[in-house]
């Protein structure tokens, strides 16, 4: 466990227990809208099955480096929400800090009160409470893209990675894989999301939950029937065909993601990568499976 190393703002008494606060309003890289969304978000989908936890984390950490020994490692998860990712790798490493500076960290603790190499923190990624050079691996896993200056946020993120220590991250991508089709048809949903995410939580609520029926459903449902009929190529080619071996839980908790999130901003391969040497990364991988686009890098 890494000692923090600045004051403590505020207490947070839950089942008997403290998380400590490190949120200041002196915080200027950070939207207040889109965090108090996400703290609605992650007090909705508290919950999450051991195998919807593994199957997506085994996506999103597929490239960790077998040079890492996860077994001696600290890790940051950066933006825990839930701490669905803390879970995935904690009877994998050391020691894992979970970070959020969001009322999330409740949910995470509901979820990791029975992890023992566990510590949840309420922080910003601007005003993280640790030393720099702290830990082995770093990941922020969809939650940099939410923060109005990206690559600032980044190199806080470098900044508590060890020297020859590891960052992994996943930014939404700008479609620079994607044809003309899928791309008209994300720019429709965008306009959409202008309007969802400025409505009243519990309005906005509902309607992704409409969402998820009227868009998600039908698209991932048309994308299972192509694979059905041995037309997979033809069926990852649909929207939203990443969902087709996701559950309903997990479709209507990105159904609020996407359209209930006030700031959004994606990035292509090309832009990422740029953004992660400029912050002191190399030797730099992506992955060639989705979602698009995570990556790792690696400081010396």
């Amino acid at each position: 466990m890494i000692p923090y190393q600045n004051k403590t703002h505020q207490i947070i008494e839950v089942n008997n227990e403290v998380i400590y606060s490190f949120i200041t309003e002196q915080d200027e890289n950070i939207d207040p809208i889109t965090v108090a969304s996400f703290g609605e978000e992650w007090s909705k989908f508290a919950a999450f099955t051991a195998q919807e936890i593994n199957e997506v984390g085994d996506q999103y950490f597929d490239i960790l480096p077998k040079s890492l020994s996860l077994k001696e490692a600290n890790v940051l998860d950066m933006g825990c929400g839930t701490g669905r990712w803390t879970k995935y790798l904690s009877d994998k490493v050391k020691f894992i800090e979970a970070v959020d500076p969001s009322k999330a960290v409740l949910s995470a603790h509901y979820l990791l009160k029975n992890e023992s190499n566990v510590r949840i923190t309420q922080a910003s990624v601007e005003h993280l409470p640790f030393p720099d050079n702290s830990f082995d691996l770093v990941f922020s896993l969809g939650v940099l893209h939410h923060i109005p200056d990206t690559k600032r946020a980044m190199q806080k993120c470098v900044n508590q990675v060890k020297s020859d220590g590891y960052f992994l991250v996943y930014l939404y991508y700008s479609l620079d894989n994607r044809g003309p089709f899928y791309k008209t048809i994300f720019h429709a949903s965008t306009l959409i999301r202008r309007v969802v995410s400025k409505l009243p939580p519990g309005l906005k609520k509902l309607k992704c939950d409409a969402l998820a029926v009227t868009i998600y459903w039908p698209f991932v449902n048309f994308a299972r029937l192509l694979r059905k009929i041995g037309l997979k190529h033809l069926a990852k080619k649909i929207p939203l065909s990443y969902y087709m071996d996701k559950t309903w839980n997990i479709i209507r908790n990105d159904a609020l993601d996407r359209f209930g999130t006030p700031l959004e901003q994606r990035f292509s391969k090309m832009e990422i990568e740029k953004m992660m040497k400029d912050c002191g990364l190399t030797e730099i991988i992506f992955s060639k499976g989705e979602p698009y686009w995570h990556a790792i890098g690696r400081k010396l």
